[in-house]
């Protein structure tokens, strides 16, 4: 009778529908030293529910939370860095003489370099301007153009 009991609750554990007093039944029948020869696979499985049952976790938990990292502070470090950067790399000028790069004190020499460099704008100027040329050719064409507006305006005399 105990036998066709648990061969039951056997079967209704695979389908998952036993309650907790159900499967405790279960587990203290596999956990005896003698169990039906044919329910014997079934023995493994139920001893390691029990023992599982019993296992604790004894490690001991860390209860800290991580540092979280405040990135406002990368903000106003760079701001703090860049300022100081701009401060000493900025030069104390304290007379025109240090801000006057590049002037002559012989007017010739000025005058040949205006000359000089003049001349390289203009020989850049014109290698541009020759470049654009194609556009006179653009304009040849659209003049021709403008004779078929002349053709339609008079059609258009003629047909009112």
């Amino acid at each position: 009778m105990v036998l066709n009991s648990i061969e039951k609750l056997l079967e209704k554990y695979e389908n998952g529908e036993t309650s907790l007093k159900e499967e405790q039944q279960l587990k203290n029948y596999f956990s005896q030293e003698t169990v039906a020869p044919h329910l014997e696979m079934y023995k493994p499985m139920f001893h390691y529910f029990l023992v599982n049952q019993q296992e604790q976790f004894t490690k001991a938990l860390p209860l800290k939370t991580k540092k979280v990292f405040n990135y406002k502070w990368i903000a106003v470090a760079a701001v703090v860095v860049l300022t100081l950067g701009y401060y000493f790399k900025t030069p104390v000028v304290s007379s025109y003489e240090e801000y006057a790069y590049g002037t002559y004190n012989n007017p010739e020499d000025a005058l040949n370099e205006v000359t000089k460099h003049l001349e390289m704008i203009s020989t850049h100027f014109n290698k541009g301007v020759s470049t654009v040329n194609y556009l006179d050719e653009v304009k040849k064409g659209t003049s021709t153009l403008d004779y078929l507006n002349e053709i339609e305006n008079t059609k258009s005399i003629i047909f009112k």
